[in-house]
């Protein structure tokens, strides 16, 4: 029995439901790297100033926490990802993340798990997720990325993204009433790492995957004739969302890229105005409270700038490489469609045969050779029988399978539409209070800037007119 490393629920490194559910990881990998991840978890009550609780954005946060516990009182299982550790061995360097689960769920075979699992076992899982679940819209993963010049192979910044990209990846699935159901999933959280080895031997093998390979280009070059008009308006939907989503990601860095530019230039101002207050006696205040000012911007802009990158960056970035799955999904379910049509094209080609240039043929050829034509009509006659019968079984399966394939990804599209809205909204309200408690503090700080040279022009009026 495959089962991960027990974890006693009064050990400090459990953590509670509530604990688990609002808890982000620290992960990297190897050579596989990610250039951005998405966290939705960016609603923490913690991180909100309090000044601001009357706004009505507020209110809006306080609803999501409400909405959030009420979800955590349904769920019935929890995964965390945290602790990376990297790996060093004669052939390759490789980052390991540790997989908490605590879960009620009855197949599982204790409440608590810990296993720790590297970047291509999460891919493993994604990979299993898709086979078993063709038009179904399996998470994405952070894509690979390979980090060139850098001297250091993993840096903080990219372990931190990862880290969280993988953690949401996890708890995506876990939210999902069937592919939380998954055996591959159940194994991925409790087997210990020689255990999935042995587990990712199993399944078809590479001939196998190779025909399912060719049958599906072969079902892509065909294409599909009559496509039912709601999933042309999910493609339609899909293409212009990822046009969308792209320019968002792209203007995004840019922003975040010159913020950062910026704030390289206030930290240098600053210091220049310290030192030019030791050479003017007459504006020695004035210059220091300039310097003051401007430190005091500087840290206000880099909190606002880690947020747009560890926040609003990586949900953006999650729903560009959403699209793309998305796109693989309607493309496996076209190319149900298109075999099942092939199906019946090469029935209608059996059954439209010309029967008497079929005879004709068969009797000249038999005369020659001194067969009975009969007996050969015959056995013409219950071949062709046999292969349109063999032929209908298949259509039946295919036809099945096409009804099946457009039911889940009728109800799994609008799952997805439904959460992403939920988490765009989110973000984006999150947002407008982070930019308003940035501008506000800003504010704040010039504010007094100013106050305090029209305190000292009235200290000076007054001592003049003495």
């Amino acid at each position: 029995m495959m089962s991960g490393t027990v974890v006693d629920s009064s050990s400090p490194t459990a953590a509670a439901p509530d604990d688990i559910s609002g808890s982000v990881l620290e992960l990297d990998e190897d050579e596989d790297l990610e250039v951005f991840s998405k966290d939705t978890n960016f609603m923490d009550g913690s991180s909100l100033n309090t000044s601001m609780q009357t706004s009505p954005g507020s209110m809006v946060n306080q609803y999501k926490f409400e909405e959030e516990e009420e979800q955590s009182d349904t769920k019935d299982i929890f995964v965390t990802v945290d602790n990376p550790e990297s790996h060093v061995t004669a052939i390759e360097t490789f980052i390991t993340y540790r997989v908490l689960t605590k879960t009620t769920r009855s197949e599982f075979d204790t409440s608590e798990y810990e296993v720790r699992r590297r970047y291509q076992d999460f891919f493993w899982l994604k990979s299993k997720l898709e086979e078993a679940h063709p038009t179904l819209i399996v998470p994405p993963l952070p894509e690979k990325f390979v980090m060139k010049g850098m001297v250091e192979r993993f840096n903080n910044d990219f372990i931190e993204t990862r880290k969280k990209a993988l953690h949401k990846f996890l708890n995506r699935i876990a939210d999902h009433p069937i592919l939380s159901c998954s055996e591959d999933f159940k194994v991925f959280l409790t087997a210990q790492a020689w255990e999935l080895a042995s587990h990712k031997k199993q399944g078809p093998g590479f001939l196998s995957r190779m025909g399912d390979t060719v049958r599906a280009v072969a079902a892509t070059v065909r294409g599909v004739r009559n496509r039912p008009e709601e999933f042309n308006a999910i493609q339609d939907y899909v293409e212009a969302f990822s046009q969308k989503m792209t320019s968002m990601d792209k203007i995004t860095q840019r922003i975040i890229k010159e913020q950062k530019e910026y704030l390289e230039e206030m930290k240098e101002c600053g210091p220049i105005y310290t030192l030019w207050s030791g050479s003017e006696e007459e504006l020695v205040e004035p210059l220091k409270m300039m310097a003051s000012c401007l430190d005091r911007c500087c840290r206000d802009s880099e909190e606002h700038t880690q947020y747009l990158s560890s926040n609003l960056l990586p949900i953006l970035h999650e729903y560009v490489l959403s699209t793309e799955t998305l796109k693989a999904v309607l493309r496996r379910r076209d190319n149900i469609q298109a075999e099942f049509e092939a199906k019946n094209e090469a029935l209608a080609t059996k059954k439209t045969d010309s029967e008497a240039e079929s005879k004709m043929l068969s009797l000249a050829w038999d005369s020659l050779v001194g067969k009975d034509p009969d007996e050969i009509r015959q056995q013409k006659q219950q071949k062709h029988k046999g292969e349109i019968k063999e032929l209908k079984e298949e259509i039946d399966k295919l036809e099945d399978k096409l009804e099946w394939a457009n039911n889940t990804l009728k109800g799994d599209w609008s799952r997805w539409q439904k959460s992403m809205r939920a988490d765009l909204k989110a973000a984006f309200t999150y947002t407008a209070e982070k930019n308003m408690e940035y501008y506000e503090k800003c504010l704040a700080v010039w504010e007094s800037f100013l106050l305090s040279q029209r305190t000292e022009a009235s200290e000076g009026g007054d001592r003049d007119e003495s």
